[in-house]
């Protein structure tokens, strides 16, 4: 038993909405489906969860552009807030999309709508620039395209920083949200090691519900914190045989660092780090542990839960 298994009894108040998340269902659906179904999912219940929250359209500018990536372009979208009459500045957050959990395809779904109205608020809110980036999706581009893809956005958003009115000195952190948060994850080590960010290096990372490390990597070790996957197995977002499913469609070599980031040899040096996990998802003693991994190299965390 999980030392952290009363976080898998559901609060209340989400008892009493599972039904409703769960109310539709595109599992007998090939991919192309999948993701129209998805799409007009998504913008249901952004409207539903955040279309009363929308800041006025003049708080802020929202633009897309295209990012050349190797074979071809992907498209980005930037969001800057306004002030009036001041040429201000603002931080970096460098955003990256999930991959459709609540469908069981990680990687596979997704666009520069899946989080369109959360980032107007967060930009507008908190006076940050964002960039959302629209990497190419597995199973037509196998990994690591959408990884790439995800670090050529970040040094177009590096390059381009001035043009969006950003200021990395004031902050350049990034971010994502389940395979997103996995991949952003893995972009923080390359960032860290690479020459072309070292006078603008990531000044902090968001890892929400992050993948961090494949069932069949677990260490050693760590298997005795490791334990959620199996409490969870049946959990109704996302369970055991939902998780295999991505990783079976995601073609990937387990131990792999870029694809199971607990296992980098070592995190020092990273960017302060801020991580969400949810207690009763299968992924959470992973996020948990990770968050300890980091701390013991030196990193500044914090988790919630």
């Amino acid at each position: 038993m999980s030392q952290h298994t009363q976080l898998s009894e559901p609060d209340p108040e989400f008892s009493a909405q599972l039904s409703r998340l769960l109310q539709t269902s595109s599992a007998d659906l090939d991919i192309q489906a999948v993701r129209e179904f998805f799409s007009q999912d998504v913008r249901r219940r952004n409207e539903a969860n955040f279309g009363h929250r929308l800041p006025p359209e003049n708080a802020y500018r929202a633009r897309d552009y295209r990012a050349a990536v190797q074979g071809g372009e992907i498209a980005v979208r930037s969001y800057t807030p306004v002030v009036e009459g001041d040429e201000a500045t603002f931080p970096l957050f460098y955003w990256i999309h999930g991959g459709g959990k609540q469908r069981n395809v990680g990687w596979q779904i997704g666009n520069l709508e899946t989080d369109d109205d959360f980032l107007r608020i967060l930009c507008a809110q908190f006076r940050i620039v964002i960039v959302n980036v629209n990497y190419r999706l597995v199973p037509e581009h196998k990994w690591p395209t959408n990884l790439n893809d995800a670090y050529a956005g970040l040094l177009w958003a590096r390059f381009y920083a001035s043009r969006l009115a950003a200021s990395l000195s004031k902050g350049f952190i990034v971010g994502g949200m389940s395979s997103g948060a996995n991949m952003a994850a893995v972009i923080a080590h390359r960032a860290r090691d690479d020459p072309v960010l070292s006078s603008s290096p990531l000044t902090g990372q968001m890892l929400g519900i992050p993948l961090v490390v494949h069932p069949d990597a677990y260490p050693e070790k760590f298997r005795d914190k490791l334990l959620s996957l199996e409490e969870n197995k049946d959990a109704p977002i996302l369970s055991k045989q939902g998780l295999w499913k991505w990783y079976r469609d995601y073609c990937i070599n387990p131990t792999e660092p870029e694809i199971s980031p607990l296992l980098y040899a070592s995190h020092k040096g990273l960017p302060p780090t801020y991580i969400q996990v949810c207690g009763g998802d299968p992924l959470r003693d992973e996020g948990i542990l990770y968050e300890q991994v980091l701390r013991k190299d030196g990193v500044r965390t914090k988790i919630d839960m």
